[in-house]
């Protein structure tokens, strides 16, 4: 029973900095890992590694291959195209639904508090994206959707990958911070218009367009 629990605890640790070190481009797309190695990297027998590995597989994160070679997931055009896609179609109608369901005022606030963190994270691209990504997760929970939830939170781990990618510069982050303000604003005070047209241009427009400008794989 000590065993089991010790493999599991040491299972969450490898996972965690595995997924990291794959969120944060320490180990870039398309980079090869093996057991052997990420088992050595992280002073780990290999059982706990392998058990993180079938996670990051589940997740899709990593993708296991011919004679258990391991390799990172890439990001293609394609990829690219079906979050955005399904980041529209998530975002536009939780925000319509947060205006049709008048809470408005409680959002407002909700929100405001991720766009404070990304403030403040502002000098690290990472960070920033970590915290974006929290933001716009804020926003579906209105949805109040176990499985919207899961599907949303695969699809974030991808969007840190193409935000870090896409190489969004320091003056774009600070615009993109300030406007979010306006939109904080615009919710509060019920302008709909405003609202989703901010969230359309600066950030499901304008992330996807800086996307496919950066990755070229099909």
């Amino acid at each position: 029973m000590k065993d089991e629990q010790s493999n599991q605890s040491l299972m969450d640790l490898a996972y965690i900095d595995i997924k990291n070190k794959i969120l944060n481009l320490t180990y870039p797309p398309g980079t090869a890992l093996t057991e052997s190695g990420l088992a050595k990297e992280l002073k780990s027998s290999r059982m706990p590694i392998r058990m993180a590995i079938r996670r990051l597989e589940n997740e899709g994160l990593l993708i296991a291959g011919y004679r258990k070679k391991i390799r990172v997931k890439e990001v293609t055009r394609k990829d690219v195209l079906e979050i955005y896609q399904l980041r529209s179609l998530l975002e536009k109608n939780a925000l319509k639904m947060i205006f049709d369901s008048d809470k408005t005022w409680e959002y407002s606030h909700r929100l405001e508090g991720k766009v404070v963190n990304m403030r403040a994270a502002q000098n690290d691209l990472y960070d920033w994206e970590v915290a974006d990504t929290e933001m716009h997760k804020e926003l579906v929970s209105i949805f109040q959707n176990d499985r919207i939830n899961r599907i949303y939170e695969n699809n974030q781990n991808e969007l840190i990958r193409i935000g870090l990618i896409s190489g969004k510069s320091s003056a774009h982050i600070k615009e993109v911070n300030a406007r979010l303000v306006e939109f904080i604003e615009s919710i509060r005070n019920k302008k709909f218009e405003l609202a989703m047209s901010i969230l359309k241009e600066d950030h499901l427009d304008a992330g996807l367009e800086m996307a496919l400008d950066k990755i070229t794989l099909e």
